[in-house]
C-alpha cells in the first residue's frame, strides 16, 4: 500500500481505504480459485495494482469518461483505475465467468458504483467507449482488430480516445501491422522499481 501512496500521494481517505482492502479481498479469493498466480499474490500492489495505475500516469480520466477493460481477468487494470477515477465509468469484460464473479464481489465490497462487469467475449461487446484498456490479452494487431470499431470518435480528455495497452518488452515488430498513430510510454519513467524496467503503456489512436 505504501507503494501506491508513494506515487499517488493525493489519494483521498476513501480511496486509501479501498486500495488497502485489495490485498485481503484478493488473498481470500485466491485461496478458493486461482485469480492471481500464487507467487504474485504477495506482490499484488507492485505487479497488479501499481502496474494498472501506470495508465493513470498517461491520462487522468475526466468525469463521465467511458472505459472498457477488455479481458479484465481478476479486475486489472479496471478495478484500481475505478478506485482512482470514481467519476469515470468502467465496463469490465471477460469470457471466464468465475473471474467476473470475483470482479463483481470486489466491486461490491469496495462499493464501487462506477463499475459494471459482464461475462462476454470482448469482441462481441456492442458498445462504444472513449478508451479501451487492457493488460496483454493477445498480440496488439489482433487486439486492435477486435477493438477498432468500439471507440468513440469525439475526445474530451487530455489525450485522444483510443486503446491504452499495458505490455512489456520490445514492441517494434509487434506494432508494425497496426496502421494507426501509436505512442509508447515507458513506465520506468514514472516508477523506479525494477519490475517496470521493460513495462510500457501503448496508446493507439
Amino acid at each position: 500500500m505504501e507503494l501506491i501512496q508513494k506515487y499517488f500521494p493525493s489519494l483521498t481517505k476513501k480511496q486509501t481505504e479501498k486500495f488497502s482492502q485489495l490485498q485481503e479481498i484478493y488473498r481470500e479469493w485466491n485461496s478458493k480459485i486461482n485469480v492471481i498466480s500464487r507467487k504474485d499474490i504477495d506482490h499484488l500492489y507492485l505487479k497488479h495494482v501499481l502496474h494498472s495505475l501506470g495508465i493513470a500516469k498517461i491520462v487522468e480520466f475526466k468525469k463521465d469518461t467511458k472505459i472498457m477493460d477488455a479481458g479484465t481477468g481478476g479486475g486489472f487494470p479496471g478495478i484500481p483505475l475505478a478506485i482512482l477515477f470514481p467519476e469515470a465509468k468502467f465496463f469490465l469484460a471477460d469470457s471466464i465467468g468465475k473471474k467476473i464473479k470475483v470482479v463483481n464481489n470486489v466491486a461490491d465490497k469496495l462499493e464501487l458504483q462506477n463499475v459494471l462487469a459482464e461475462k462476454i467475449r470482448v469482441e462481441e461487446v456492442d458498445s462504444k467507449f472513449d478508451f479501451i484498456v487492457s493488460r496483454a490479452v493477445t498480440s496488439l494487431p489482433v487486439f486492435y482488430h477486435w477493438m477498432k470499431t468500439k471507440i468513440n470518435t469525439k475526445s474530451f480528455n487530455n489525450i485522444p480516445n483510443g486503446i491504452l495497452y499495458l505490455k512489456g518488452g520490445n514492441l517494434t515488430e509487434e506494432i508494425k501491422p497496426v496502421r494507426k498513430k501509436i505512442k509508447i510510454y515507458d513506465l520506468n519513467n514514472f516508477f523506479t522499481e525494477d519490475f517496470f524496467e521493460t513495462k510500457k503503456v501503448v496508446h493507439i489512436f
